[in-house]
């Protein structure tokens, strides 16, 4: 099992490591707008906190050869990931989080 889903593209591929999380249209947009520039090297990643963003969608990561794209740290205050060791463990945890993040995004 790989761990991601493929999102299609006419450019370079994008790995999604999303499961159970919904990617808005425009997040969408963006992504594939990206994969398609000519200095993309491999693949476009895209993280669980993916949604769009001013310049570049937040939660991806844009490897590129030849080229630097500025936008790409994004200007989102606050917006980002940060890992943590907790004592959860995954079988402790739903097989769904999408309930979790909902609520948090309604509070």
């Amino acid at each position: 099992m790989s761990g991601f889903t493929h999102i299609e593209s006419d450019g370079a591929p994008i790995k999604a490591w999303t499961q159970g999380v919904p990617i808005e249209d425009s997040a969408l947009k963006q992504l594939r707008n990206v994969a398609s520039l000519p200095f993309i090297h491999k693949h476009v990643a895209v993280m669980p906190d993916v949604h769009w963003g001013m310049g570049a969608t937040v939660g991806s990561v844009i490897p590129t050869k030849g080229a630097i794209i500025p936008a790409a740290v994004g200007v989102d205050i606050g917006c980002g990931m940060m890992a943590g060791r907790t004592s959860i463990r995954a079988e402790h945890l739903p097989d769904n989080l999408f309930g979790i993040r909902s609520d948090i995004e309604a509070a």
